[in-house]
């Protein structure tokens, strides 16, 4: 007996709705409600239904193979996270399926809503955004192995760096070089949903709330180099700029750095600048920066997710990597004589 391919139709009429909902709960979720996206997305799973343009990666049979979803093209950070995934998997014998997510902070559109989650890969390993509970709900009742990496899980294990402990060792470093007055470069974001940009500013907040006096202002700009540099011509142009600005992470702090050019203000004599990550981009442009593991996050992730395919009722895990500051040349002691404040008046 053929089996017939089910069809989006097949998953319309099962669920109730339009065609048109079926793909909106895929493609826009945010156009549905929680409970009809939750309908057709199980009517999917029960149906066995896979969006047209993915059904030809089911061909493959044959497995040992992990997928890995970030947003690459969005931080060079996830790349270095992906080569220790790769080393680490190559050593094991697996292969790896990438696939390239928005940024968390400006996707409404999250990509585990349309991928086959079944028969392509063996277990996933989703980096740089947190799962929703119904695409959590959706993976536990399937079975799907899975380890989450630099971001928050409720129901998978977890690998990441503390967020809140980097803006907070960031501020403590500032804070031991004398400064009182701060700028925060963040990234602006789309969703209600606490994100790690929330999340840095919060521990950054927080350390300097220890200190009385601090002052602190805070812009937000897209995750691009240019952004960030109009946005900190803003914070660092103005007559109350800082003596001392922290970004969301490297290529932001990098932004503030060419907006500090532009102005004549000079690093880090009248201003300090850290980032976050201790990427390529910082080693190149001697930037003071918080590292965070990334290539270590990649093979501890894989290690994890093949330890849950031998043993996938394991208990889950919550696992905190080691962060340090980096100092190198953007970063020095609050000289007052010297101050921005001064050579603004």
């Amino acid at each position: 007996m053929t089996s017939v391919t089910p069809t989006i139709y097949d998953v319309a009429q099962a669920a109730g709705v339009s065609i048109s909902t079926v793909s909106n709960a895929l493609n826009r979720p945010d156009r549905v409600s929680e409970e009809t996206r939750a309908r057709v997305l199980e009517c999917i799973d029960r149906l066995g239904f896979v969006p047209k343009s993915q059904a030809t990666n089911l061909a493959r049979k044959q497995m040992r193979r992990i997928g890995v979803i970030a947003p690459f093209t969005s931080y060079v950070s996830y790349m270095t996270r992906l080569a220790g995934v790769l080393a680490e998997a190559r050593a094991a014998g697996f292969e790896v399926a990438t696939f390239d997510s928005e940024s968390a902070a400006t996707s409404m559109t999250p990509i585990l809503d349309s991928l086959p989650i079944k028969g392509q890969v063996d277990g996933l390993i989703v980096m740089g955004f947190t799962l929703d509970s119904t695409i959590e709900d959706r993976l536990k009742d399937r079975g799907v192995p899975l380890v989450v990496v630099d971001a928050i899980s409720t129901r998978f294990p977890v690998i990441t760096c503390d967020d809140e402990q980097s803006g907070r060792v960031g501020a403590a470093h500032l804070l031991d070089l004398g400064h009182r007055s701060f700028g925060y470069v963040r990234e602006r974001q789309r969703g209600s949903y606490e994100s790690q940009a929330d999340r840095r500013l919060s521990g950054f907040t927080a350390e300097l709330d220890k200190t009385p006096g601090t002052q602190l202002r805070v812009v937000e700009c897209d995750p691009t180099f240019e952004s960030a540099r109009a946005a900190a011509h803003e914070l660092i142009g103005a007559d109350n700029c800082p003596t001392a600005v922290m970004a969301h992470f490297d290529e932001l702090a990098v932004g503030v750095l060419k907006a500090a050019a532009d102005l004549g203000v000079r690093i880090p004599d009248e201003l300090s600048v850290i980032g976050v990550d201790d990427g390529p981009v910082a080693e190149a442009t001697d930037l003071t920066t918080v590292r965070q593991p990334f290539s270590e996050s990649g093979v501890e992730a894989v290690r994890l997710l093949i330890s849950r395919l031998d043993r996938p009722s394991s208990e889950r895990t919550v696992t905190f990597l080691d962060l340090r500051v980096v100092e190198r040349g953007t970063t020095a002691p609050l000289e007052p004589a010297s101050s921005v404040e001064r050579k603004h008046a």
